[in-house]
């Protein structure tokens, strides 16, 4: 009786334990072994913590620094789009077009010589502008070099002698915040227009008989409003007495 009574337990437990057995081996099949694949991370996920600083980094925003320390290469990648199209429009007389470039607050300033001068130099809104292909009226504008007359004229002629009096699209230099004209007035623009960017299209001459006496010089001059430059100023060269 006790025999069969063993022998019944050590059945028992025998098959208890073949059952753990078999039960440890099928899962560890199913248990997947550690490889640098199934251990990175989800996919998406910056495991680099630089990279999410180096995406902000992107976002343009103006490095004045570099503007203020005159990097031409800099700068021209800012600005030269808006300024040939800019220019296009002054060239081809399209004051409609103009006017959505002027500055929205500030209105542009017209300088006729290189001094920006603050009290004498007119300056007119975006709406003024758009309106001037049909404005008749004789403005003072300031006093021509060397015989001191005033200025007076109408908005158109004086846009054809003191704004686009060569074909400055054409230009056969191009100047950024770098002046490439000087005569004897003083050039004070970069002094009254901080933060800024002046482009310059300039003719080292016209005429060869003349020497060069006949430089030209047309600087527009941008200033930044949101995410917009808008023109501020335009200012036209020349050899001066």
């Amino acid at each position: 009786m006790k025999k069969g009574f063993l022998f019944l337990l050590w059945l028992m437990i025998s098959v208890v334990l073949a059952s753990c057995s078999l039960t440890a081996i099928d899962g560890g099949k199913d248990t997947p072994v550690p490889t640098a694949e199934n251990t990175s991370e989800p996919k998406g996920y910056a495991a680099d913590p630089g990279n999410e600083s180096e995406q902000d980094s992107n976002d343009p925003e103006i490095d004045w620094d570099r503007i203020r320390a005159g990097d031409e290469e800099y700068i021209k990648g800012i600005i030269e789009e808006r300024a040939i199209e800019v220019l296009t429009a002054i060239s081809n007389n399209d004051f409609g077009k103009l006017s959505g470039a002027v500055h929205p607050e500030k209105g542009v300033r017209f300088t006729p010589y290189g001094y920006v001068d603050a009290e004498r130099d007119l300056v007119f809104s975006a709406d003024e502008i758009k309106s001037m292909a049909s404005d008749s009226r004789i403005y003072m504008w300031g006093n021509y070099d060397g015989i001191g007359d005033p200025i007076e004229l109408s908005f158109r002629d004086y846009f054809s002698r003191f704004v686009y009096d060569a074909d400055f699209l054409e230009a056969e230099q191009t100047g950024y915040n770098k002046i490439l004209g000087q005569g004897n007035s003083i050039n004070n623009s970069f002094e009254f227009y901080e933060d800024s960017i002046i482009v310059e299209y300039h003719f080292p001459g016209i005429d060869p008989k003349y020497e060069g006496m006949d430089w030209r010089s047309l600087r527009l001059v941008f200033e930044e409003a949101g995410d917009t430059w808008y023109l501020v100023g335009i200012i036209h060269d020349e050899w001066t007495i």
